[in-house]
């Protein structure tokens, strides 16, 4: 998991009368009120105290939002469970977080980060009730970034301000670094981070302030540009080795050049001829899509050239193919690989004279289409058993583009699960459905041999078996939240005892449901019981595995 994968609405359960981030309680509040409860603070117990009061509950609120990222997630790094900190701050609307620097030796412990908040509220807070000072103001962001990074951490990480709008920067920015790091610099914070005699009234505190509504609907109205009728085709692209695909294919549109796409099954390679036309310069004429393996040879040079009336039996009347369909556009012929070779040769005239021969006629006809072609097969082996037209081929391939499989692009798969169920959600007239973030980590560790057919068939599933509107681990295929099972064996090979298998496949689903036993026992198929029972047997054994209670 990546920080930048977090989305708000996967994360916090939105029910009437309740907030949760996996099962701990929030609650919104009023920018304005806090504004006022921080004057009243000051004005009570005197500056000092009330930034002291502040720090310490932005420090708690950062451990308490760690913990639970560590308790929902498998972070790729401990770098990336950092930056889910700044990101949190993002998605909780307290202010746009951008980590400038990150470095952590994990051999010397030390640690360094700056960060800019840009557009703080608790800046906002101080500036509307007390006015421009000449000190920082953002006390719980720093307690907060200093509380977050010493949870993950395990030690101790202070974070200081050096520039506030509060006193008319341009923006909030703060430097975090290890005790030892920062020597005598940091000796006159540290009492800020004292808890003393006042933490009671910290731990008080700590449902003061959660979440923001300003976020959320910055939130729907990015949801509703992209859901606008003039976003690109593509959904957002995050891998390296896709974005070179689509960048070739921007490139070549233009041209009316043949192209041949090449790729596995339910990689989208009729996405990107859709692409390639609409980029074009016939993006104005047809897009003509047909699929060769799909048709018998005979019928098939019926559908792409036309045939005049009582050409064979049954022709009744004249017939217009398909390349004729297309006149001024595009055509796709779909799975090239699978036709015959006569039907081979026919298409090489097209390519060649520009030109198509209607069954049962003599004279031929003119056309101006360009042709794209796209195969799952590897034409240069079927070219070697004679299977096809070596001619034919490299008229295909004046450019090739090939579409990698949706497992060598997994930076893609959220963002296509979250389109994905967007659609499904319009589709099925079920406009509530989100996934559970729990589902995340299923979606990017399963292989998706169909690719991104696969997936979308896999979330139609869970959008038609999920309760509620939540899509959660136990509502995907089994064979994908199972998925690491054969990972593990593949590892260990025969060493494994079958105990053992299950012993780490429970722990497994137990943390990937936050402890939560009811939906572990679903998605293992057993009853609470059961589930209970063996982790009975396991904690009294040498594995020592110990269930979580039902949240």
């Amino acid at each position: 998991m990546k920080a930048e994968d977090l989305k708000l609405e996967e994360l916090v359960d939105f029910a009437e009368g309740r907030l949760a981030l996996h099962e701990r309680r929030l609650v919104l509040h009023s920018i304005h009120a806090f504004a006022q409860f921080r004057k009243d603070l000051v004005d009570t117990i005197g500056m000092e105290q009330a930034r002291r009061m502040l720090t310490r509950f932005g420090y708690f609120w950062g451990h308490a939002d760690a913990a639970a990222m560590k308790r929902i997630f498998v972070w790729d790094s401990t770098i990336e469970w950092l930056k889910a900190g700044p990101r949190l701050h993002t998605l909780q609307g307290v202010t746009k977080a951008l980590v400038k620097s990150l470095e952590w030796d994990e051999v010397a412990g030390r640690f360094a980060m700056e960060v800019t908040w840009h557009d703080s509220g608790e800046a906002e807070e101080h500036l509307a009730e007390l006015g421009p000072t000449d000190y920082p103001v953002c006390w719980m962001l720093v307690g907060y970034a200093s509380g977050y990074a010493s949870f993950c951490l395990g030690k101790d990480i202070y974070f200081i301000e050096d520039r506030c709008k509060a006193k008319g920067d341009r923006v909030c920015s703060a430097v975090g670094k290890d005790r030892e790091s920062w020597g005598a610099a940091v000796e006159p914070h540290l009492a800020y981070f004292r808890g003393d005699d006042i933490q009671g009234k910290v731990r008080q505190l700590s449902a003061e302030l959660r979440r923001r509504t300003r976020e959320l609907a910055r939130q729907r109205q990015r949801l509703s540009a992209l859901e606008h009728p003039t976003r690109p085709m593509f959904v957002e692209i995050r891998s390296e080795p896709f974005r070179r695909v689509v960048d070739l294919a921007g490139r070549v549109a233009r041209f009316d050049s043949a192209v041949l796409i090449t790729g596995e099954t339910g990689t989208g390679k009729e996405v990107l001829a859709r692409y390639i036309h609409q980029l074009s310069l016939r993006s104005d004429g047809p897009f003509v899509a047909v699929n060769c393996g799909a048709l018998p040879e005979t019928l098939l040079e019926s559908e792409l050239f036309g045939h005049r009336a009582g050409a064979f039996t049954g022709a009744i009347d004249d017939r217009v193919g398909l390349f004729e369909q297309a006149e001024g556009g595009t055509i796709l012929l779909d799975e090239i690989g699978d036709i015959s070779p006569a039907t081979q040769l026919k298409i090489l005239r097209v390519l060649q004279e520009k030109e198509i021969m209607p069954v049962g006629q003599s004279q031929p006809r003119k056309i101006n289409v360009r042709v794209l072609a796209a195969t799952n097969k590897d034409l240069s082996e079927a070219i070697r058993q004679g299977r096809f037209r070596e001619d034919l081929f490299y008229r295909l391939r004046v450019i090739e583009i090939d579409v990698p499989p949706l497992r060598q692009r997994r930076e893609d798969i959220l963002p296509l699960a979250r389109y994905f169920v967007k659609q499904l959600a319009k589709k099925l007239k079920l406009p509530d459905v989100r996934l559970d973030s729990t589902c995340l980590d299923y979606l990017q560790a399963y292989a998706w041999p169909g690719n991104v057919r696969e997936l979308e068939n896999a979330l139609e599933r869970a959008v038609v078996l999920c309760t509620d509107g939540v899509i959660l681990p136990e509502h995907l295929p089994p064979h994908i939240v199972h998925a690491h099972l054969a990972a593990d064996e593949g590892e260990v090979g025969l060493a494994r005892s079958l105990a053992d298998v299950e012993e780490r496949h429970i722990h497994h689903v137990l943390k990937m449901v936050g402890g939560n036993r009811t939906r572990a026992a679903k998605i293992l198929g057993i009853s609470t019981a059961t589930l209970w029972r063996k982790l009975k047997r396991q904690q009294a054994g040498e594995g020592g595995l110990v269930g979580s209670p039902d949240a």
